[in-house]
């Protein structure tokens, strides 16, 4: 809601104002400076705004940011601690999907996992292994996904 009205542009301020608007212009720059008591914390409007799940997983970093208030102000220490957490979430992230990739490779038994092919080295003239040959010598050797190594 615009409570300005025209007067929100320097412009329309500048081509002429009424006493009235005067006045009113003054009352509410006035009105915009708060108190010394502004912002209000209001410990009970946090714990009805956050569930007791929410509140655990942030404790944390609430905690190792709270001494950091006074050092790097308050503005300052919450960029911290959001830009913090994100990391930390990102880089639990990657380590769950690195895991999940290594460890639930696509096997002759299920359908699961993704599927992982290695591919052959790029061996150029003049390297060591140079005319390199393939180790699979029969048909059944390719996409066998383990199946030969089976116990059954």
């Amino acid at each position: 809601m615009n409570l300005q009205g025209r007067l929100a542009r320097e412009r329309e301020r500048l081509l002429g104002m009424s006493p009235e608007e005067r006045q009113w212009r003054k009352q509410w720059i006035k009105d915009q400076h708060l108190s010394p008591n502004e912002p209000k914390v209001v410990p009970e409007l946090y714990y009805e705004l956050n569930n007791p799940i929410r509140r655990l997983y942030r404790k944390p970093l609430d905690m190792l940011f709270a001494p950091l208030q006074g050092v790097l102000g308050k503005e300052m220490a919450l960029n911290a601690r959001y830009i913090t957490g994100r990391l930390l979430m990102m880089t639990w992230g990657a380590f769950f999907g690195f895991y999940w990739l290594k460890y639930n490779a696509q096997l002759w038994e299920t359908r699961k996992g993704w599927n992982t092919v290695m591919t052959r080295p790029s061996i150029l003239p003049g390297e060591p292994d140079f005319p390199w040959v393939s180790q699979k010598t029969k048909p059944s050797d390719y996409n066998e996904k383990g199946f030969k190594n089976s116990p059954i």
